[in-house]
Parts: structure tokens; sequence; C-alpha cells
């Protein structure tokens, strides 16, 4: 999983496969899923994204790896 935030356009990217999107669904304004071709979730876009969430910081728990903290 990969996390792509841009400051100048307030957008975050979270690519969760390598695999191309074939297909997009907006689900909510400001928030887009991206489908392969078997149906399956390969990304989330979100638009505005300092208005849905604190983007400051960023904790992963339950990973093997333990838990991964960015400020």
């Amino acid at each position: 999983m990969k996390l792509q935030y841009d400051k100048d356009t307030d957008a975050l990217y979270i690519k969760l496969s390598d695999g191309p999107s074939t297909e997009s669904s907006e689900v909510i304004p400001d928030i887009v899923l991206d489908f392969d071709a078997q149906g399956r979730l390969v990304g989330i876009d979100m638009d505005h994204a300092s208005q849905h969430m604190d983007i400051t910081s960023l904790e992963a728990s339950g990973l093997p790896l333990g838990t991964i903290t960015a400020r």
C-alpha cells in the first residue's frame, strides 16, 4: 500500500495494489474508489483531504511490522 499526498491540490491517493484502475465510482463528494477489471478495489482518491481527515500524522497498527507512526 502506498499513500501519495499532493499538498498543492490537497489530494490524497491510497494505492492498494499495483494493478491498473479500469473503473471508478464516487461514493460521496470528494471520495472516489478505483477498481480493476475484476472489480477489486485498487485505490482510494480523496480530494480536499485536509477537510476530511487530519493529514499531519499517520499511524498504522496491526501490521506484521508492528505499529508505525509518522508525523
